[in-house]
């Protein structure tokens, strides 16, 4: 290979860095935009919240549902996440719940979600994440229910909700991270088997 062509593959890849790079950028600015301002944010304000032009971002996402989407599987995806993580954990199912509300508090900027405003109709893709979330969340809460540690009648579903809600900052709350978090423990409190 001669240099010329091994400077080539150098900028290359750098140039696929730096559009991943945008991409990222473009992802994390869309989710702060819609959060705040919701699904009709202008595509101008997210390419000036990434510090992109706009070409940018519709170079990525050619329409606001193709973002829209992106959003949403990027979502589903940090859930899994911490599903994943919190169901992998050595430790009693309510502590498992706990670590997984922990963490879907710490991811909550960055969810657009159809519970937060996000697009309620999400593709093959996302609902294939969905569904693996949870079954993640119902295996943890019959390892509850066997090991004692959960008491009977919760749902997924009351998991899903709860966590949505956690994961939605209030506006004029301060440091909701730490208020956040004592809600959890109030929560997984009263999740515990008597």
């Amino acid at each position: 290979m001669s240099e010329e062509s091994g400077d080539g593959a150098v900028r290359h890849r750098m140039l696929r860095r730096d559009a991943a790079d945008n991409r990222d950028r473009v992802l994390a600015a869309a989710a702060a935009a819609v959060r705040r301002e919701g699904a009709a944010v202008p595509m101008a304000t997210i390419a000036a919240d990434a510090g992109v032009g706009v070409g940018t971002v519709y170079r990525h996402y050619p329409s606001r549902e193709v973002l829209l989407g992106a959003l949403t599987l990027r979502s589903f995806r940090l859930v899994l996440d911490a599903a994943r993580r919190a169901a992998s954990l050595d430790a009693s199912a309510i502590e498992a719940i706990r670590s997984f509300l922990g963490r879907t508090i710490e991811h909550g900027p960055d969810l657009v979600l159809p519970l937060h405003g996000g697009p309620p109709k999400i593709d093959d893709a996302a609902v294939a994440l969905r569904d693996e979330v949870h079954r993640l969340l119902a295996s943890m809460l019959e390892r509850g229910h066997r090991d004692g540690t959960i008491r009977p009648g919760v749902s997924t579903a009351d998991l899903v909700v709860f966590g949505a809600l956690l994961a939605q900052r209030l506006p004029h709350v301060e440091d909701w991270e730490t208020v956040a978090h004592r809600q959890a423990d109030i929560y997984v409190a009263g999740l515990a088997a008597v």
